[in-house]
């Protein structure tokens, strides 16, 4: 039974306060499910491989592997992405994805969600739990696209409800419950869901190819999404604002892809390092300065010395301006 190519894949997203709320899921899922099942929970990505494999083994008495290459997906296995890599599926398989970090994460759960979408059509169920910001949702929104089913944990449970919130913002959900009963809709879903095959949307194909490692052409971007003024916060390359589906997306011709509320975070981000460097010039500029306004005065040039002395005076005035702009950047919620 357990070697069987199965009729569902259930894909799982989470973030912070993930552990436990994973880990109570897992317990729920039965042998009998037909069903195979995928996990993007986003930890470091220097974190010790098959920690989370062996940590969440102790829940169930399915299968719980980490993904090698090209691994052939099994009914009654559990797959967990590995560090730092973006995990895809591909036909019948399960595949390692090396292309750009999507939301700042590799492994991305839209990208995950996605390319089980494309694969699966509407024999994918996908669920959201607890965490910050809105990776899943796009790929949620894919998933409902292809005619698959969407669950989220009910947010006013979740530790972090944002990821979940984001959801149901963006797409109509199928299920909003309790983490408790989530184990027993996929049940349901797997024995009375009628599936007819979809048609996969050609930019849903487009995107998971670029997931997989490779880079899409502008022309390709094009046909998919609206050029814009803003730059990559990565590569510095154009961003295109995705126009094929909710939510706001944008994504550069190299792969990386951002939601609106990611994209701002690593735009300050980006800011805060500029803000350093300026910080560190100007600093170094003040003290030359100083240097020949002293060099001047020594030498009995004191029109020239108080000319230096004024400019390291105005200077002064910048450094502290520049302070207080970095204090406020740095003290603005992000995740």
């Amino acid at each position: 039974m357990e070697n069987e190519t199965p009729k569902f894949v259930v894909v799982i997203g989470t973030s912070a306060g993930g552990f436990f709320a994973l880990a109570e899921l897992i317990s729920q899922l039965k042998t009998e499910m037909d069903a195979a099942f995928f996990v993007v929970m986003h930890l470091s990505n220097h974190g010790v491989r098959g920690y989370l494999v062996n940590q969440m083994q102790e829940y169930t008495k399915l299968v719980c592997r980490e993904v090698e290459e090209a691994t052939e997906i099994k009914r009654g296995t559990i797959y967990f992405a590995q560090p730092n890599k973006h995990l895809v599926i591909k036909e019948k398989k399960v595949i390692h994805g090396s292309g750009p970090r999507e939301n700042r994460w590799r492994p991305s759960i839209d990208v995950l969600f996605r390319s089980a979408a494309a694969a699966f059509d509407g024999h994918t169920i996908g669920i959201i739990l607890t965490g910050m910001l809105d990776d899943g949702t796009a790929g949620m929104s894919a998933i409902k696209r292809c005619g698959g089913t969407s669950i989220v944990q009910d947010p006013n449970e979740a530790e972090y409800p944002d990821m979940p919130l984001s959801v149901m913002n963006e797409t109509k959900v199928d299920y909003c419950v309790p983490l408790a009963q989530i184990g027993s809709v996929i049940s349901d879903i797997i024995l009375s869901k009628d599936v007819v095959n979809t048609l996969i949307p050609p930019d849903i194909i487009k995107e998971v190819s670029i997931s997989e490692g490779g880079a899409a052409s502008i022309g390709e971007l094009q046909q998919i999404g609206e050029s814009t003024v803003i730059s990559c916060p990565d590569c510095g390359g154009v961003l295109f604002e995705m126009t094929n589906d909710r939510p706001t997306r944008y994504k550069c011709h190299t792969g990386h892809t951002y939601s609106l509320n990611n994209l701002l975070i690593k735009k300050n981000k980006n800011m805060e390092a500029s803000l350093w460097v300026a910080l560190r010039i100007v600093e170094e500029r003040k003290y030359l300065l100083q240097q020949l306004a002293d060099k001047n005065i020594k030498r009995g040039f004191h029109l020239t010395a108080s000319d230096y002395s004024k400019r390291n005076e105005e200077l002064e005035g910048h450094i502290n301006n520049l302070k207080k702009i970095l204090y406020f950047t740095q003290n603005e919620e992000e995740y």
